[in-house]
């Protein structure tokens, strides 16, 4: 679901206070502008690190060592002695890696990383009263989990298990050969991702670092002109400039429009006790969308950041453009635009859907979707509010996808009825993803009961309507099966 952005503009540091004054100017938090600060920083020295530690002119030892320093001074600035969980993590997890048998690495990795998160969730919660007395150094260790996890899973491919039994995908990104101290250190902590992310794959980050990544893309999607001499340069200038003009507008817009429209007013007495429904309804789609900004700038950023750098590139589209997506976290037009549940959430926090997908879906034998439901939950916190959204989640994605097929033949045999379909679905996406995702940003018991109250629990009742009396349609079920044609027969 809506995944809080790690590092998002959300954290309660005690790391560096020499921005304090440029705080006060703003009138925004410190740790927030810790954040900022700090991603910036990290732009220009990505433009740096690809101009002047570029592989034609530097050894792949040297752009890992700057890569891992700048990193580990990023998290120490933004988080102070609360970092040293982070690297507790990784020195337990490269333990593991290089200790256990390539048969347990994924299952040993995967258990002590998600242990280990899990009890800073709780902790932060339940010590530290929903994290007010420390800082949300959450954030970087949920994307260092991911990728902890990640390598574990394509290092046990790579070393544990027959070529056969992998799928296309698995056996791309097999890992054959354990990585290095250092290259494991930079790949989890380089400053380009260790303080907003995203995820990626082992195997990318490498290339990248050796200057393999973008002949490799282009090789993947089949190049027109084969070998190394023939392939183009492709430059991340200009992706870098539209993803800054799209951070810029963001944070435009969350210094006034987020602050206009705060969520804690949809505990207002106003809006509980004496605005009419219709009014509510309309209000909280108006909050939901301001609390937008502080994702779209968080992981947009971070993108440019990582495409400053030189990585991120993805191949080319089908008219022939460069893409530099490779990375990207969300899919912004296409989300403002959804026409149904799944489309928003399929353009929402793309990187940890993937990684989802790849530790758990594919590889689970039993109830695949519940037990991704249970790792996402894990993953994100214990923050009550997130159970509640993914709970109602679970509920309106069934609902919705009923509707879909029992409704949706009826509209297309025209233009005008499919352009009505469409504006319809529209609305009721957007309606009700504002409905679904605000018990995540309230985070707490009463006042996500007090909003749902105050809406008499409308996209409840409606969704268990829809479930019990129309009739289930499950031959849209029947084509996506092929997608997932992963061996269900090795329980990994």
């Amino acid at each position: 679901m809506a995944a809080e952005p790690p590092s998002s503009l959300s954290y309660r540091t005690t790391g560096s206070t020499c921005l304090h004054p440029l705080s006060q100017l703003l009138g925004i938090p410190l740790d927030q502008v810790n954040f900022v600060v700090c991603q910036l920083v990290a732009l220009f020295a990505a433009f740096w690190f690809r101009i002047y530690l570029s592989p034609g002119k530097t050894s792949p030892l040297a752009r890992h060592t700057f890569a891992t320093i700048f990193g580990i001074y990023f998290v120490i600035f933004c988080f102070g002695w609360y970092s040293a969980h982070l690297f507790v993590l990784v020195l337990m997890c490269y333990g593991i890696l290089v200790t256990a048998s390539v048969s347990n690495i994924h299952r040993y990795s995967f258990f002590v990383a998600m242990g280990y998160l899990t009890i800073c969730h709780v902790s932060r919660i339940y010590i530290f009263h929903y994290g007010i007395l420390t800082t949300d150094f959450s954030g970087p260790l949920m994307i260092v989990t991911q990728k902890i996890t990640t390598l574990a899973f394509q290092v046990h491919d790579g070393l544990g298990r027959r070529a056969e039994d992998l799928s296309a995908e698995q056996h791309r990104l097999a890992v054959k050969v354990k990585p290095s101290f250092l290259e494991y250190l930079s790949y989890l902590l380089n400053f380009m991702s260790v303080i907003a992310g995203p995820c990626n794959n082992f195997k990318d980050y490498i290339a990248f670092i050796e200057g393999r990544h973008v002949h490799m893309k282009l090789l993947e999607v089949n190049w027109k002109e084969k070998g190394s001499h023939s392939l183009p340069e492709p430059s991340p200038t200009g992706a870098v400039i539209r993803k800054l003009c799209v951070t810029g507008v963001s944070l435009l817009l969350f210094l006034t429009l987020t602050k206009t429209f705060p969520v804690t007013s949809l505990a207002d007495d106003w809006f509980v006790h004496k605005a009419n429904f219709l009014t509510r309804l309309g209000y909280l789609y108006v909050v939901m969308q301001a609390s937008k900004p502080k994702y779209y700038l968080a992981w947009t950023l971070a993108d440019a950041v990582n495409n400053a750098a030189g990585f991120g590139f993805s191949g080319v589209d089908q008219n022939g453009n460069f893409c530099w997506d490779l990375l990207s976290n969300l899919n912004i037009w296409k989300i403002e635009t959804a026409t149904s549940f799944k489309m928003y959430l399929g353009n929402w926090n793309i990187q940890t859907a993937t990684w989802l997908k790849r530790v758990c879906y594919e590889r689970v034998p039993w109830y695949p979707t519940v037990f991704t439901f249970i790792l996402s939950a894990l993953w994100h916190g214990v923050y009550p509010g997130y159970y509640f959204t993914f709970l109602t989640g679970i509920l309106v994605t069934v609902a919705a996808r009923t509707v879909r097929n029992n409704c949706r033949h009826y509209f297309l045999s025209s233009k005008v009825l499919k352009v009505a379909y469409d504006v319809a679905t529209w609305a009721a996406t957007q309606l009700a993803v504002s409905y679904t995702v605000a018990p995540f940003v309230m985070l707490a018991v009463e006042p996500t009961i007090s909003l749902y109250r105050s809406m008499y629990f409308y996209l409840h009742i409606l969704s268990l309507l829809i479930i019990l009396f129309l009739p289930i349609r499950p031959q849209a079920h029947i084509q996506r099966q092929p997608q997932n044609s992963v061996n269900r027969k090795k329980t990994d």
